[in-house]
């Protein structure tokens, strides 16, 4: 496979750099086309050490500029037009779809069609069914004609993969509110699965935070099965629920997938018995629950989809428009779209406002590794934009149990959210950072820092999975059943412990005195006997190898891991062997399901970041690897000091659901550049944490 000259299509088969000395390509030149090392080379690490520097202020000045009066950053978080198709369709249920927002959708889902008609879920990726059919709808909703050359062009399409019969569940739940889809041809979702208790499988606490969040307002929608009046028909979609597709699709009974596709005939069969006391009541605690969960911005978790999902089933369960819960709620979906005013996105009717919907937004995760990135860039650890961020991560600290704790009923909180409100569920990952960004700010009240590093570390520390590593929300949430449901094939909805979240707790806990604390040594274990044969780690919640190798290496160094240890060498050499001929690395969402695809893609800065993270950790930085990397860096920068980066390099769900963040591209190199001009230690402030320690 080739790349097209945007990179958007086919990989990128990167020269091994490792086959020759010192990282040089069989032509005697390096990667990016420099002169090899010779007696000019002094002169030679002189220019490149000024570019970098070079490079390193314009992005320090870019991104304090970006920094909020309050103190934190938000990178917008793109995913796909999903959000947005989903968006216009509740607003339809609901009625209240209105026309500005409806063009301003439509501009923006028109601007993401690809050539062949369409829709990817991630840049460059190959056409998706589910995406591109939600988009179809929406677009139809807008009133685009089914007849038009771009509307024409995607039926085609999805008819030739199957119709609607193939596309996801949550897909054709979306096409069963509007009678595009039978409810009898969906899986059974009961809400008296909430009764369900703690220890029996499947209860609710068995499925990773997103998946719960979303699936228990499903349930209410699921036994209730509401259908308002299509606007139009679907028929150019293939969307007979009799056509071959994989709801009609049967595996032997012996399989796994049999026996959860025949625990899903017999949960249509219960439907039929069902004791409607019983049933009334798991309804009206399912609303309970919902309500229960609603933070106090009105939004769900701070994310959008079990917003919109509870919502519909509040409104199912009565709940008028007008009520506080349903009136906050949606006020709050509104805060995660973002105007464009000024944009021409490609539509037929030409320029005008688009609107894009997050899926979540980012500020706590992008304010850490903004901080991290400016103080390991050589900005003064009392500088004013240091001690606002940290101001405002501390107030951000989550001091109340929330659903962690039914694992961890003992557990004082401590951790920290991804969002700017979401009390129930803070997760590991920010919290392992933002006290790592902590940790690099001089603040004039560093009693009440060091207070807020304690709580965070004993919480993380209580968090640890039994295996002595870490999931992201849940520790020990690793039930293998979840996946099979027949309903739950719209991506992971289970949270085990992954290596880049175990990373970055093992950095933290190096960070913070507890290199040797036994937690910790258990988890380096873990982390070594994870590495994989060719040298590098999977990555959960960034794409992927690329972003798991960054994570862990630095990491493993942190907690006293010599840099001459096999782990690391294996690493060192894999990174060295994938490096693209220009300098840079990249990697392409499509290595989740093909390995073929592992560390080939597109050169990106945040995954030339992660990777030169790494090598700089392990002792390369004089490398031809780290040189050349950090060329590629300040040869790509733009002239405001930001970096440009349409490829998606974060991750929901692995392959499923795709994360294009923004500020990554501003953050990780600039933390490299940093840490290849002034090294990475001299950031931290002196901390201790006595009380985590003795623990």
């Amino acid at each position: 496979m080739t790349a097209t000259a945007d990179g958007s299509t086919g990989a990128v088969r990167p020269r091994a750099l490792s086959q020759t000395p010192n990282g040089a390509s069989p032509n005697g030149a390096s990667p990016n086309g420099a002169a090899p090392d010779s007696a000019g080379g002094t002169a030679e690490k002189d220019r490149l050490i000024r570019a970098a520097e070079q490079s390193s202020r314009r992005a320090v000045e870019y991104l304090l500029s970006l920094q909020d009066t309050a103190g934190w950053w938000k990178g917008d978080l793109e995913t796909n037009v999903t959000m947005d198709a989903e968006d216009l369709l509740l607003r339809e249920f609901l009625g209240i779809r209105d026309a500005p927002t409806t063009e301003a959708a439509a501009r923006f889902i028109r601007g993401r069609q690809r050539e062949d008609g369409t829709w990817a879920s991630f840049h460059g990726g190959p056409g998706d069914l589910s995406v591109t059919i939600e988009a179809y709808v929406a677009l139809r909703l807008a009133g685009d004609a089914a007849d038009a050359p771009h509307m024409a062009s995607a039926a085609a399409w999805v008819r030739g993969q199957g119709g609607i019969a193939d596309s996801r569940v949550f897909t054709r739940i979306w096409l069963a509110l509007f009678g595009w889809w039978r409810w009898e041809d969906l899986p059974e979702l009961p809400p008296e699965i909430i009764y369900l208790p703690k220890w029996f499988p499947l209860n609710i606490y068995d499925f990773g935070c997103w998946a719960r969040q979303t699936i228990v307002p499903l349930t209410v929608v699921s036994a209730l099965r509401p259908v308002r009046p299509a606007p139009f028909a679907l028929d150019e979609l293939g969307g007979d629920a009799a056509a071959p597709g994989r709801s009609r699709r049967w595996s032997p009974v012996a399989s796994w997938e049999g026996v959860f596709q025949r625990l899903d005939f017999g949960l249509h069969l219960y439907r039929r018995i069902a004791v409607r006391p019983l049933r009334r009541a798991a309804l009206k605690d399912a609303a309970r629950w919902i309500i229960e969960r609603q933070e106090n911005d009105g939004c769900w978790g701070g994310i959008q989809p079990p917003a919109v999902y509870s919502i519909i089933a509040l409104r199912l369960l009565g709940y008028d428009l007008d009520h506080p819960v349903m009136r906050a709620g949606l006020e709050s979906l509104d805060r995660y779209a973002i105007w464009q005013e000024d944009t021409a996105t490609g539509g037929a009717d030409g320029a005008g406002p688009s609107r894009m919907i997050e899926a979540c937004q980012s500020p706590v995760w992008d304010t850490c590794l903004a901080t991290i990135a400016l103080a390991d860039a050589g900005v003064p650890a009392d500088h004013p934009a240091l001690v606002k961020a940290a101001d405002w991560m501390l107030d951000e600290q989550v001091v109340r149990p929330g659903d962690w704790a039914v694992r961890r009923p003992g557990l004082a909180p401590g951790g920290w959210a991804f969002e700017f409100h979401n009390d129930n569920y803070p997760d590991i990952d920010d919290t392992a950072e933002v006290v790592l960004a902590l940790r690099r700010v001089r603040h004039p009240d560093p009693a009440r820092v060091e207070a807020a590093i304690e709580r965070a570390t004993r919480w993380n520390l209580g968090m640890q999975s039994k295996n002595g590593a870490w999931g992201a929300f849940d520790a020990d949430n690793t039930s293998g059943f979840p996946n099979r449901l027949p309903f739950c094939d719209f991506g992971e909805v289970i949270d085990p412990p992954s290596a880049d979240v175990t990373a970055h707790v093992v950095e933290m806990l190096a960070a913070t005195g507890l290199r040797d604390h036994p937690s910790n040594r258990q988890a380096v274990a873990w982390l070594l006997a994870e590495q994989e044969a060719n040298g590098a780690w999977f990555g959960r919640w960034g794409v992927n190898y690329l972003y798991g190798t960054g994570s862990v290496v630095p990491a493993l160094v942190a907690a006293g891991v010599p840099e001459s240890h096999p782990a690391i060498r294996r690493a060192v050499n894999w990174l060295e062997s994938v490096q693209n001929e220009d300098g840079g690395w990249g990697e392409d969402l499509r290595s989740y399901p093909d390995r073929e695809w592992i560390a080939r893609g597109v050169s990106t800065a945040s995954q030339t970041a992660w990777a030169l993270l790494a090598l700089l950790s392990a002792g390369e930085r004089d490398s031809k690897s780290v040189e050349c990397g950090v060329r590629w860096l300040a040869r790509t920068q733009q002239e405001d000091g930001s970096w440009d980066e349409p490829h998606f390099t974060g991750t929901g769900f692995p392959w499923d659901f795709s994360i294009n963040y923004h500020l990554y591209r501003m953050v990780f190199p600039m933390t490299a550049l940093g840490r290849y001009l002034n090294g990475a230690e001299g950031a931290l402030e002196p901390l201790e944490t006595h009380g985590a320690r003795e623990s």
